[in-house]
């Protein structure tokens, strides 16, 4: 109990250093979580404001991306052309154009080929074959300036001048390769680069448009990655001060369950200490009377040991003379110390085990409760002296209705003794004489012998094997029997001969049975409940210890089972406590 309030006073302590930490944490986390709440908001403001950004951005850019595949598409039209005409100048070599040049007369269709070649080249006059020839003269540039021709830009009065010869029916390349192959591809490249050119110039404002609205939207995406990158420092910022806070509510959880563990541990120390003031009380007194009773135990165990060895045959005037002055005097005179005021029954037996008794049966005088306490402590048999059946009434309600009783007058009774003896069980021997079957001697006589893990005892000619929870009683109803010394020296005699006082207490219940039998019934049931109160408040007071003991030192504070066990069986010791004084 020291110990524990030692502890109660070092916890009380520690939770009041854990209680500021705690004030501390919350202080601390409170002041982040008001810096997140801002930084939050603040991010939340240009999350928003970027949202709308990039709204309107991915809408300049749909359109953007809208405009250039309609652009696409329309110029999908002009790739054929393009080819074509790609096609027909890749058939031409200069072989093919020295041939063509070297003419002198070349056919009219050919001379018509030549002058269209002449116009895109932007000859707007002279358009005859000397100036023909003339372009061809380096066959091998002539081929590249074709190749490289530009099909985007041709002006409008050459389209307007070619119209015509574009129009003649002569002017194809079947035609023209019944004449010349290199007028045929050089027809072929004119035909396909005209129609490129009409597609290209009706795309060429959506492809404009489209690279607008590219840039556009190539600026927005710039102008909307600035702003994502603001948000995302921001962003980061707000996580970072997130994860501090987090790292602070986890802080200030552990500090607040510290705090809270500690004030649960102070809580079950106060109701252990509390719940045990009372025993605490009690406790110390008991140490300091075992501490006297270290040297006291001496005198006492020898008045006690005499009395249960000696005293049983006598009556309640002569036990009391016997102890009282002669044995107590007698340990005086020797100096050997022992407890003033020592009374043998309550070195026996303690008031729980004394209700029990009368709860089974036995008459609550004071020579009755020396009868039962010597029965319950000697080592001999017991033989009750019991004219008026008190103590055969009382071993019935102790031992229950398992007890095999016999008298040596039945038939077959030796056979019934070995049964009991094999089975280990309760016999009561009842109504004997003065004289005892001599075949009860080695049983009597505690003659045991030990054959490996049992023992054995003789009864007439045969070793019966007997049980170590075997008991035996014996009980005679002669008033005044003589027993031999032989007798008096194998069984411990007990004199259960009705005293004056219990006659009186019986002959009164009987009068009151019979007049008011109410009141009787009610002193049975408030004598049957004192006697239970008794019993329960000891077996009360054993658990409590045994649960004490058995408990652990290092965590008794916080053997939650313990303390409430502790705190039901204090409610119910005081209930009963209550329920005795309204007893009485």
């Amino acid at each position: 109990m020291n110990q524990t309030t030692e502890q109660v006073a070092q916890l009380q302590k520690l939770l009041e250093v854990k209680m500021v930490e705690v004030e501390i944490e919350k202080t601390a986390t409170g002041k982040l979580i008001a810096q997140v709440e801002i930084e939050s908001a603040d991010a939340q403001k240009e999350q928003d404001a970027a949202n709308i950004q990039a709204a309107a951005t991915n809408e300049v850019a749909n359109a953007a991306q809208e405009t250039k595949a309609s652009a696409n598409k329309e110029l999908e039209a002009a790739i054929p052309a393009m080819k074509a005409a790609e096609d027909a100048v890749a058939c031409l070599d200069v072989k093919a154009i020295q041939e063509l040049k070297s003419l002198a007369n070349p056919p009219p269709d050919c001379v018509v080929v030549t002058k269209a070649v002449l116009i895109l080249k932007g000859e707007k006059k002279n358009h005859g074959w000397p100036q023909a020839q003339k372009m061809m003269n380096n066959p091998k540039s002539f081929l590249e300036s074709v190749q490289k021709y530009d099909g985007d830009n041709i002006a409008e009065w050459i389209l307007k001048d070619l119209e015509p010869i574009l129009s003649s029916e002569s002017f194809t390349f079947e035609n023209m390769q019944k004449k010349s192959s290199a007028a045929a591809n050089l027809c072929k490249w004119v035909i396909n680069i005209v129609i490129y050119n009409t597609i290209f110039k009706k795309v060429k404002p959506l492809m404009e448009s489209a690279e607008a609205a590219e840039k556009l939207a190539n600026e927005k995406l710039a102008e909307l990655a600035i702003v994502m990158e603001k948000v995302r420092v921001i962003v980061e910022k707000v996580d970072g001060l997130k994860a501090q806070l987090d790292a602070a509510v986890a802080k200030k959880k552990a500090v607040e369950d510290d705090a809270n563990a500690l004030a649960l541990n102070l809580s079950l120390a106060n109701r252990l200490v509390t719940g045990l003031a009372d025993e605490n009380v009690r406790w110390t007194r008991n140490v300091k009377q075992f501490q006297t009773e270290k040297m006291t135990m001496i005198g006492n165990a020898l008045v006690s040991a005499a009395f249960v060895s000696y005293i049983g045959p006598f009556n309640s005037l002569f036990r009391k003379d016997l102890w009282s002055t002669q044995w107590i005097n007698d340990i005086i005179a020797k100096s050997i110390p022992f407890t003033e005021g020592i009374d043998p029954l309550e070195v026996l037996s303690t008031d729980a085990q004394q209700a029990i008794w009368k709860t089974q049966g036995l008459p609550a005088d004071r020579v009755s409760l020396e009868n039962a306490a010597i029965v319950s402590s000697c080592a001999r048999y017991p033989l009750l002296i019991d004219p008026q059946l008190q103590g055969i009434k009382w071993i019935k309600g102790k031992e229950g209705s398992d007890m095999m009783i016999i008298t040596l007058q039945q038939d077959k009774w030796q056979k019934r003794v070995e049964h009991a003896l094999s089975n280990g069980m309760v016999l009561m021997i009842e109504s004997i004489g003065e004289h005892i079957d001599p075949l009860l001697d080695p049983l009597l006589s505690r003659q045991f012998v030990k054959k490996g893990k049992n023992f054995t005892v003789k009864i007439g000619s045969e070793d019966i094997e007997m049980m170590s929870n075997f008991k035996l009683y014996l009980q005679t109803k002669l008033i005044n029997p003589h027993y031999k010394p032989e007798t008096a020296a194998q069984c411990t005699i007990i004199n259960f001969i009705v005293t004056e006082s219990g006659l009186e207490d019986q002959l009164l219940a009987m009068v009151v049975r019979v007049e008011k039998p109410d009141l009787e019934q009610t002193k049975e049931e408030l004598v049957n409940k004192q006697n239970q109160f008794i019993t329960t408040l000891a077996q009360l007071e054993s658990d409590l210890l045994k649960n004490l003991s058995d408990a652990d030192p290092n965590t008794i504070l916080t053997n939650i089972s313990l303390i409430e066990s502790l705190e039901v069986t204090k409610a119910t010791s005081t209930e009963i406590q209550r329920q005795q004084v309204e007893a009485k």
